[in-house]
């Protein structure tokens, strides 16, 4: 339940984390390594943490916009050395069924891709089942617009009651990647069924430089589109006409909880990609950090 703090003036609920630890193996999209992931349950107040379960020690990296290292494809976080990438799919669900502590635990460098999808993880967070802790977290309510803008990619975050996410995709230079647009609030509802299902494409032009800089190994029909003109090669065909468009609202949700913050906003992405949303996360927080100044 959200209530109002009349002592703070501002919006709190209690934290959340899930009741199990629920596992899952699979292939990395980019490693094509088998990869395991399981999610566990949290303290309060840890937020949502990665572990390499893999390596000496087991390292952990704080899902954080401070610890992004890069956005070539994906978006990767790292600490002290050690880096986890292709985070976007598992944190927008995370964020979607508002989880604030969270241990992730995988065993390589990057979480397995399923379909290229976040459908994964929501089944798995379903299956944890989600419990709410007598610790509370502040929502935070963006007052005044934020902008960020270069060339022809544009972000913003207005004033909103809630969480909503819209979005522009346009390619110019492929039929199906013209004008499609999507717009939804984000509760957990509508990320399972407007959202998550949505995967993760490539156009058709872009796969000889992927495989060149040993990317997309564990790519497949099974787990991405591939975008030629006006055609969509798919081994199901189109989940949703403007499916791309979903995939890339479900990008942007998980790179924008790198924030750190539950925010009450309505985010306006236009033709952005993991830089930019990225980018647009840390002036985000800057703006967050200003106001609480």
């Amino acid at each position: 339940m959200v209530v109002l703090d009349p002592e703070l003036e501002t919006l709190t609920r209690n934290q959340r984390t899930i009741c199990r630890p629920v596992d899952y193996s699979g292939i990395g999209i980019h490693s094509g390594k088998k990869v395991t992931i399981r999610l566990c349950p949290a303290e309060p107040g840890s937020g949502v943490v990665f572990q390499r379960t893999d390596l000496p020690g087991e390292p952990v990296i704080k899902a954080s916009v401070e610890n992004v290292v890069d956005t070539t494809r994906s978006t990767t976080i790292g600490a002290a050395g050690v880096f986890v990438s292709t985070v976007e799919h598992v944190l927008a669900a995370v964020k979607a069924y508002g989880i604030d502590n969270l241990l992730i635990q995988v065993s390589d460098k990057e979480p397995p891709i399923d379909d290229g999808s976040s459908r994964l993880f929501v089944e798995m967070i379903e299956e944890g089942g989600i419990q709410e802790i007598d610790q509370t977290t502040p929502i935070i309510k963006i007052k005044n617009p934020v902008y960020w803008s270069r060339g022809g990619t544009h972000l913003a975050a207005l004033p909103y009651e809630g969480f909503r996410v819209s979005y522009t995709l346009h390619y110019p230079d492929d039929k199906a990647l013209q004008n499609q647009f999507f717009s939804s609030m984000v509760d957990p509802q509508n990320f399972k069924n407007e959202i998550a299902p949505c995967r993760t494409f490539s156009r058709y032009a872009e796969l000889e430089y992927l495989i060149d800089r040993g990317l997309i190994k564990g790519g497949s029909m099974a787990n991405t589109l591939v975008v030629k003109d006006d055609v969509v090669f798919s081994k199901e065909g189109l989940h949703f006409k403007n499916e791309m468009a979903r995939h890339k609202a479900l990008d942007l949700i998980g790179d924008l909880s790198l924030v750190g913050y539950n925010l009450y906003t309505h985010v306006i992405g236009f033709r952005t990609g993991h830089e930019a949303n990225v980018l647009f996360a840390q002036e985000l927080l800057n703006s967050i950090m200003t106001e609480k100044q």
